[in-house]
């Protein structure tokens, strides 16, 4: 054989749907999710699309780009707090404020609710 068919004639639905047609799939035995797709079908039809391995003969770059939640920047914020409170600095405010100062030089910038951002000097 030259090459899979798989995934690139027809979708899942219309495979199923054409094995109960034949009768090699009984009513019994259909999807859980063959009635839903069939009352709601998607607005476009799935398409397969042949993934692009080359661009104009070099190999595409195979890139995941970052990604940063709210969660990401919180946890910055407590170990560096955490580590200049290990370091010896006391007063909560002061402590919050070089923390801030920390962060937004390495390029986290943290902005207090209803309030400005913190400064870099």
């Amino acid at each position: 054989m030259a090459g899979s068919r798989l995934e690139k004639f027809g979708t899942v639905f219309t495979r199923v749907r054409d094995l109960m047609r034949a009768g090699v799939l009984k009513e019994k035995d259909k999807p859980i999710w063959y009635d839903v797709y069939a009352a709601f079908p998607p607005k476009r039809e799935p398409l397969y699309v042949k993934p692009r391995t080359k661009v104009y003969g070099k190999q595409a770059a195979d890139t995941v780009p970052d990604i940063f939640y709210k969660e990401d920047a919180i946890r910055a914020f407590i170990e560096k707090y955490q580590e200049l409170e290990a370091q010896g600095l006391q007063d909560e405010d002061a402590l919050f404020e070089e923390t801030g100062r920390a962060l937004l030089s390495e390029g986290l910038i943290l902005r207090r609710r209803g309030g400005a951002t913190i400064s870099a000097e």
